[in-house]
């Protein structure tokens, strides 16, 4: 089926064992395991089940690792994945499976960490903001909803990065992995000091007593069933991808029939050792409310701000702005491989099948790649972005184990210089467990859309008081509040406003609180005390959000602290 009208220049074997395992690593560490923890806990709202989540999304990942290096060790060529399929199921799958990539998988998560890497350069550059200044709302059926499509300053970072990242993939693998190797260890070594500062001697006593003991399964009266659960693994399931990327550039890796294997289940356990210690740290520092009602989802910044107060604002926002920066490396030189291979079987535009006479790199496919990427990033947020990527990638996880059962079947005497432990029984628990999580997302995702139903402005009600508060941080759209001295939990919806006497309305599920709204750094979360007045009435919940600031579906609803007074 290749065609042998192209030129054949070989990839470079520049890739080592550590490089591989690097190159495992830095492609799952991005921005999810900085930020994703708030969205997880405000769909679980107990501290134990956020660690369930991560524990269950690691063994699940890990499960796919193992079962993959079989697959990996019989076929070290360029594509990975989609050689995978191709050779396990049929061409077709392997069809389905590099367009669906480079149409959402791939891109789709380039594109995610682009913006989120954006996001963490506007702590130094608050100008960068995310509000569309040029653009429109377009309307798609759920699951991806409404997309913001348009132009804005973070937007527009992200592209610039993707570029910068794609010119120095086209000039070697030898650079490129060197790269790689460098920031993973850097972002590795930034994420372990986060850890150890968590617990050592940034142990907060009040975040110890609300999140463990008596309140490490406390969910708040909210029950929170398995499909919540498998929901919210979302997050975590998307910050744990990627760890497949080493396969596509199997051409390159100096001898992959042993590194490969070697090279997912090692990386994929010291990722998921990381990502579970980072959350026990931030239970550590932060309380639960705190977590889930973290500025623009930032847990790991504002962990970092409660150690070393503001310069740790800055400085975790560095970490993090070269962590999404790796890992957007990884992932663009991996990514490009699967199109070349395509492209040599016919399926993909043919130009993309030539490797560069000079850098000999897939040149034509790391451009198309990020012309893409590019239209995404300027499409979407990094949630929308989110909920389809992970449903794509969890359905072609699982056919590719299907393919594992299938080419033992058809292959059974093919040389395996790897065999997956556990045979069948692994690889079945992996198929099962993608195939519920897939579907759970898809349908908890639809109840999540009927049950909010069309905006309707009459419902969110908002009132401005004269008074002798401040006005609320228009970027924020998270307070805690408390009124009366009993745990409360409710949503807000904050706007600016040019009287800095104004009071804010909270409507919660039973009472109204006057709040005085105080504006706090980048958008930090205010606390309010018994000063806050009570309006003996009651009155519909209201829907967090910020004008202008067009974000997903889901950013748009922020859980508040439940919280005493002070």
């Amino acid at each position: 089926m290749a065609t042998t009208q192209q030129p054949q220049v070989d990839f470079v074997k520049a890739i080592s064992r550590l490089d591989a395992t690097a190159l495992v690593v830095g492609s799952m560490i991005g921005s999810g395991i900085f930020i994703v923890s708030a969205e997880i806990l405000r769909e679980v709202h107990a501290p134990g089940l956020l660690l369930v989540v991560w524990a269950a999304s690691g063994v699940v990942t890990l499960m796919g690792a193992l079962s993959y290096g079989e697959l990996a060790a019989m076929f070290p060529k360029a594509g990975g994945q989609y050689v995978y399929l191709r050779e396990g199921i049929s061409p077709l799958f392997g069809y389905l499976y590099g367009w669906t990539l480079f149409v959402v998988i791939q891109t789709g998560t380039i594109a995610a960490v682009a913006v989120a890497f954006a996001r963490f350069t506007a702590v130094f550059w608050p100008g960068l903001s995310p509000d569309v200044f040029l653009g429109s709302t377009v309307h798609f059926p759920q699951p991806i909803g409404d997309v913001a499509v348009g132009l804005s300053p973070q937007r527009l970072l992200a592209v610039l990065s993707v570029a910068l990242l794609t010119w120095i993939n086209v000039r070697g693998v030898r650079t490129a992995a060197l790269i790689q190797t460098s920031l993973t260890a850097v972002k590795t070594a930034a994420l372990a000091a986060l850890i150890l500062l968590g617990l050592t001697v940034g142990r907060h006593a009040e975040a110890i007593a609300a999140n463990f003991g008596g309140n490490f399964w406390a969910t708040g009266g909210v029950a929170v069933g398995l499909g919540a659960i498998g929901a919210a693994m979302v997050g975590s399931l998307f910050s744990m991808d990627a760890w497949n990327n080493v396969g596509f550039a199997g051409s390159e890796l100096t001898q992959p029939e042993r590194d490969l294997p070697v090279a997912m289940g090692a990386g994929v356990l010291i990722v998921t050792v990381l990502y579970l210690l980072a959350n026990v740290a931030y239970l550590n520092v932060l309380p639960a409310a705190a977590i889930a009602t973290a500025p623009q989802d930032r847990v790991a910044t504002a962990a970092l701000q409660a150690i070393l107060g503001q310069p740790g604002l800055k400085l975790m926002a560095a970490a993090i702005m070269i962590s999404t920066f790796g890992c957007n490396n990884g992932l663009i030189l991996s990514g490009a491989r699967v199109y070349y291979a395509m492209a040599r079987d016919d399926l993909f535009f043919k130009s993309a099948g030539v490797l560069h006479p000079r850098y000999k790199t897939p040149a034509v496919a790391l451009l198309v790649q990020a012309v893409w990427t590019s239209v995404l990033c300027l499409s979407g947020t990094y949630t929308q972005l989110l909920n389809f990527v992970i449903f794509a990638a969890l359905v072609f996880y699982m056919l590719t184990a299907v393919g594992l059962f299938a080419l033992r079947v058809k292959r059974p005497a093919a040389a395996r210089p790897v065999r997956t432990p556990g045979y069948p029984w692994l690889p079945a628990l992996y198929v099962i467990a993608t195939g519920v999580i897939a579907v759970d997302l898809l349908v908890c995702d639809r109840h999540r859309g009927d049950r909010r139903g069309p905006a309707d402005p009459g419902r969110h009600a908002h009132v401005q008081l004269p008074g002798p508060g401040i006005g609320a941080d228009r970027r924020a759209g998270l307070l805690r509040v408390a009124g009366d001295g009993q745990a409360r939990s409710g949503l807000i919806k904050t706007r600016p406003t040019r009287d800095p006497g104004a009071q804010t309305i909270l409507a919660s599920p039973d009472r109204t609180h006057s709040i005085d709204a105080a504006s706090a750094g980048e958008g930090t979360a205010a606390g309010f005390g018994g000063s806050a007045g009570r309006v003996a009435r009651r009155a519909p919940r209201v829907r967090a959000g910020a004008p202008g600031d067009r974000r997903g579906r889901r950013g748009h609803r922020h859980h508040l602290a439940r919280s005493c007074r002070s």
